[in-house]
């Protein structure tokens, strides 16, 4: 085979080559963004049916700081008897339980969300001990002290609704 002939042979298999170059790259050009147009279409999807559970759960959370409060919790739960120390018992059994209730919502918000709902129950368990440890021995005058001393003070519930709502308007 000639010199000539080579490069013949060259000349013809050249622009095959670069045929076949540019089309693989946009062949795999075309297959990356269907892949991530895939991609991008699934997570919307899952985002469509994740959000409105994440919402319940926060949802949940708000009304169990709501109901946690200390001014609400001490009107819905009433004394049982004239004792004081059943009487804190029950509030903070009733804390306990509305937390626990609600112990499943963790996995639907953040850590940081959840660490601030779990420090708002326990500030609002050590308001009631701290009350309690006060001169007053019947159930219903340790409810108004309960109630007089957190009204001038921010409620750890409302400290933690605001970060939930703020966590919330970040989900948009």
């Amino acid at each position: 085979m000639s010199s000539e002939d080579i490069f013949q042979l060259f000349a013809f298999l050249l622009p095959s080559v670069v045929t076949g170059a540019v089309a693989f790259y946009f062949f795999r050009l075309h297959t990356r963004n269907e892949d991530g147009r895939r991609r991008y279409l699934l997570h919307k999807d899952s985002q469509k049916n994740a959000l409105p559970i994440r919402l319940q759960a926060y949802e949940r959370m708000a009304l169990f700081l709501e109901r946690i409060s200390i001014p609400s919790l001490v009107v819905r739960v009433a004394p049982r008897s004239a004792d004081k120390d059943d009487y804190e018992n029950l509030l903070i059994r009733t804390i306990e339980n509305e937390f626990d209730h609600n112990l499943s919502q963790q996995i639907y918000m953040t850590d940081d969300c959840w660490n601030v709902i779990k420090a708002a129950k326990n500030a609002t368990i050590q308001t009631i001990r701290k009350a309690a440890m006060g001169a007053s021995e019947a159930a219903d005058k340790f409810r108004e002290d309960i109630l007089s001393e957190t009204m001038d003070k921010a409620s750890p519930s409302a400290t933690a609704l605001s970060f939930v709502k703020k966590e919330i308007g970040e989900l948009w």
